[in-house]
């Protein structure tokens, strides 16, 4: 089973880009299916972004759509969410999560393993 660790959150005005990074530990990264949530302050736990690990497939949250692009670098086990023309309402923790067997790319139950989640603030 792998473990994950996020870097690259922090502050940024709105308009601006950032890149999320999600190290990925054990020699079975290739066979997850990798994916991005986020948490806002009194909000659940969202949907942001997924990568399906055997046909590369993506898949995005409407309000991020046209906005963010998740990718992967299997040889480093490293998997990246690069956040453009960020807004306000961006800001949240956001978490990396991994997967097997997944088939609702949407559902944070699908994916058994979780990083500690870095934070992303967006101001106005």
């Amino acid at each position: 089973q792998v473990q994950l660790v996020e870097s690259g959150g922090g502050l940024v005005q709105a308009g601006g880009s950032l890149r999320l990074s999600c190290a990925a530990s054990g020699r079975t990264f290739i066979t997850y299916t990798m994916g991005w949530f986020r948490q806002a302050p009194g909000k659940e736990r969202e949907f942001v972004a997924a990568l399906r690990w055997f046909d590369g497939n993506t898949y995005y949250a409407d309000s991020v759509k046209g906005r963010f692009t998740i990718s992967r670098d299997n040889a480093k086990n490293t998997a990246f969410l690069q956040m453009n023309s960020l807004k306000p309402e961006d800001t949240a923790v956001y978490y990396c999560a991994a997967g097997r067997g997944v088939s609702r790319i949407n559902f944070r139950s699908e994916y058994s393993t979780w990083g500690q989640g870095t934070s992303v603030t967006v101001s106005s």
